[in-house]
Formats: C-alpha cells, structure tokens, sequence
C-alpha cells in the first residue's frame, strides 16, 4: 500500500508500540497518590511524558502541559473554559475560513449558551489569509483570536507569529491549532508568543486518544475547570470543593498514562530524527509531489502555489471526476488518499466544491509514492 493518509493519521514506529506494550505488561497501575512500588514507577512515567511535550514545545514549565485526549478536545476545553470566564452576550471570537469543524463547532456551542459572536477572517482564492484589513476586525468586544497554523485541506502555513503580534497589541490571546502543524516544523510557543497551543498525538506517529493543549500558565489559572472528578481536586465536601494546581486541575479522572507515554516515544523518535530534517525532506517531496501532479491534464491542486507557504498536504481534483470515485478507484490500486471534505465544509463552500481528494506525506513517504499516485490519477483518468 501506498499510505497518503497523513494528514489523518499517521502510521507507528515500533518503539512507540513496544513502550506502550511494556508499560501494560509491567508499569501497569494508576497515577498519583499510589504509595505502592507500581503506582509510583507509573507516575514517573506520566510526568516524565509531559516533561518531553513541554521541551519538544520549548513551554517554560510543565504547568503549562495538559494531557487532553486531542486537539479537539483541547480546543472544546478553551472555547469551554474561557468563554465561561472571559466572555458574555455579544462578546467575539475571530476564526478563519480555513478553519476545521473543530475550531468551528465549539465556539458555536458557546455561540448558542452565550450568545457570542463568530467573527471570520477571509481566504483569496489561492487559500491564503487576507490580512490586510485585519485591524478592523478587532473591537472591544473581540475576546481571543482562535486560528489553524496549517489548513488540513489546503496546507497553507498561516502567519501564526504576525497575527499573534497584532492580536496581542489588542490585547486579545490568541489559541493556535496546532495538528497540521506540530509533526512537519518546529513549533516553539514561546517563539511564537501564543497562549494556547494544541495538537494530537495520533498525527505525530504517536497513539490515538491522547492530545495536549499548551496553556500559558497565568491564563491556566484564570481560567476554571473543564470537567469535574477526581485528581482535578484538593479537597471536597459537600459544601465546598478546592481545585488542584495546574496542569492537574484539567486533568479529571484517570488518565490515558500508557497513551502519554507512547507519545513521548514518537516526540523522542521525532527528535532523534531532527524535525529541522523532517522538515526539509517533507517540502521536498511535497514541491516534488506538486510538479508531478501538474503534468495531469485537468488537475487543480488547492491552497498556496509558493512551496514556503505550503505544508505536506495536496488537495486536488481531476477534471470532471468525483472526489469520492477517484478516492475509491485509487484505494483499488493499492494507493491511499482521504476524500470529502476533511472536516473543513465551510471552506469547502467559500471554494464552490463539494470535496476534494487529499494526499498528504510523511517522513517516511517516497518518491516512488509520488510516481505511484500519479500514474494511478493518470489511470482513473483514462477509465472515465
């Protein structure tokens, strides 16, 4: 197979799998407070997990680390939590176009308790942020700015660190989607100067069900809990209930602790491979990807044409082909892409299409991939 699925998942390297078999065979047993020999081996795992997240994310402490199981949840947990705390009838949030559903969804679920506002930066048609007028749409009713660093279908790089900067001279904090992002190029927050910063493990050739979201630590403690329950606590009475210190007081109820640690493992995987390295390798073959597809006749690729403002995802269409008989023709050769429209049906419409196919690299695609998707576009082609 020829596994151009990426962008949804990625695939597991061993000892990521094998880190997660033997903590179930031999570290197994609930985290925190467990005065026994197992409880504490576990422990230290699971903090020893976060302490990776915190350096491959250069956060100034692991405070600022919640384990979520996410970049959905991380998101639900801002658009939750800080809406609760900061924002009221009328109130804005600034979102994007490109946005995925869950960067959508959630403030609208806000939107239908509290009645904010969604606000909503335009695309060119080229798929790139139209940050000209960007000053108008902050006001003093704008509360936080809630954008994707890498658009899932188009793989367009936003401006993270500009738009940041602009948001910040308002006033305004600044949540970054961070999935697309975090397994192709160095992610630094503090760098970047955001204040909150999520992404999935599953999409960095870690497991699924396990997620951070980056928080600087003074709005972590502004903020309150997302979900009640145990470890989220410090004392509890029927009258009164005092919450924990960051990051556990986001963290309700037993957590995935074998999934943390498996994601440690990829984080560490990643780094010893250099995600400098990733980086350049995945443009390549991306720019490479590109040139080849626009040999097909009929071929429409969507999102930037300048290979800088483009991440490894190419989403296309053929001609008159539907997405969905071109996805299912090539899966028959033996080549995986996603189809539909990836969770972004919003920007699906400000593009006048139904869905799109998508191929999207990792670092262990090739060019021989490259050929074997082209020539099996080229082969649907000729069937139809």
């Amino acid at each position: 197979m020829v596994y151009l699925d990426n962008a949804a998942t990625t695939q597991k390297p061993h000892q990521v799998v094998e880190a997660m078999t033997d903590e179930y065979f031999n570290v197994n047993a609930n985290v925190h407070r467990g005065v026994h020999f197992l409880s504490q081996q576990a422990t230290d795992l699971y903090e020893g997990a976060r302490d990776t997240v915190r350096r491959f994310l250069n956060a100034r402490s692991t405070r600022e680390i919640v384990f979520t199981r996410g970049t959905t949840e991380s998101i639900n947990l801002v658009a939750s939590c800080f809406g609760q705390a900061f924002m009221k009838e009328g109130d804005e949030v600034l979102i994007t176009e490109m946005e995925h559903h869950s960067n959508i969804v959630s403030w609208q679920l806000l939107q239908a308790r509290q009645g904010i506002k969604i606000r909503v930066l335009p695309i060119t048609d080229d798929g790139e942020l139209i940050l000209d007028n960007i000053e108008t749409f902050f006001n003093e009713r704008t509360k936080i700015v809630s954008i994707t660093h890498v658009s899932n279908v188009l793989g367009t790089v936003n401006p993270v660190k500009k738009i940041i900067r602009i948001a910040h001279e308002h006033g305004v904090p600044v949540l970054v989607d961070g999935a697309q992002s975090t397994p192709h190029f160095r992610v630094d927050v503090q760098d970047l100067d955001c204040d909150f910063f999520a992404f999935s493990g599953h999409k960095i050739y870690g497991p699924t069900g396990i997620g951070v979201l980056y928080g600087k630590e003074e709005w972590l403690e502004r903020i309150p809990p997302y979900m009640g329950g145990g470890e989220m606590i410090k004392t509890v009475s029927f009258e009164q209930t005092t919450f924990n210190d960051l990051p556990y007081k986001f963290e309700a109820g037993t957590p995935d602790y074998v999934a943390s640690t498996g994601l440690a493992r990829a984080l560490d995987y990643v780094s010893s491979i250099g995600i400098d390295c990733i980086e350049a390798y995945e443009k390549e073959l991306t720019e490479y990807a590109m040139q080849r597809m626009m040999e097909i006749p009929g071929m429409k690729i969507y999102g930037p044409k300048d290979i800088d403002k483009h991440d490894a995802v190419i989403s296309f269409q053929v001609g008159a082909i539907h997405h969905l008989d071109m996805g299912t023709l090539l899966d028959r050769l033996g080549i995986a892409v996603r189809t539909g429209h990836h969770c972004a049906e919003p920007l699906m419409h400000r593009l006048g299409i139904e869905g799109t196919c998508r191929a999207s690299f990792a670092l262990y695609n090739t060019r021989e991939e490259v050929d074997a998707l082209v020539a099996g576009i080229q082969r649907v082609q000729q069937m139809f």
